[in-house]
C-alpha cells in the first residue's frame, strides 16, 4: 500500500468541512492526492502528509515538529513538504496543516495540462 488509508480518511473527513470546494482525488506520487479546485494541495504518502504551503512561511513550517524538506532531483521544494506522523497527531497540528494547504491552494498556480 503506497499510502495511509487512516490518513486519508482523516484528510477527507476534514476537507468535507470546507465550503465552496471542489475536491478531486488522484494517484499521484506513489500515494494519494488532494486535488482542491483543481491544484495538489495535500498529499498521502506512507504514513507522513506531502504538504504545500505558501513558501513565505518556510521559516515557520520548518520548524514545526514532523517536518521534512522535499528533496527532488538534488534540490529542495520551497514549496512542499513532508510531515512524519509525530507532527499532526494532535487535532490542532493537523489542522494547522491543513489549514496552510488550503489557504495556499487559493494562490497557487495550477500545473499545466499535458
Amino acid at each position: 500500500m503506497g499510502y495511509s488509508i487512516e490518513l486519508a480518511d482523516r484528510v477527507r473527513e476534514w476537507l468535507s468541512t470546507v465550503d465552496n470546494i471542489e475536491v478531486e482525488e488522484k494517484k499521484m506520487f506513489s500515494g494519494l492526492a488532494f486535488l482542491v479546485n483543481g491544484k495538489m494541495c495535500i498529499n498521502i504518502s506512507h504514513d507522513n502528509l506531502m504538504c504545500r504551503y505558501n513558501p513565505e512561511l518556510e521559516d515557520e513550517v520548518s520548524a514545526k515538529k514532523g517536518f521534512l524538506p522535499m528533496i527532488m532531483r538534488g534540490k529542495q521544494l520551497k514549496d512542499y513538504c513532508y510531515v512524519e506522523p509525530v507532527g499532526f497527531q494532535q487535532p490542532s497540528d493537523f489542522e494547522y496543516w491543513m489549514k496552510i494547504c488550503l489557504e495556499y491552494n487559493s494562490i497557487a498556480k495550477a500545473s499545466k495540462k499535458k
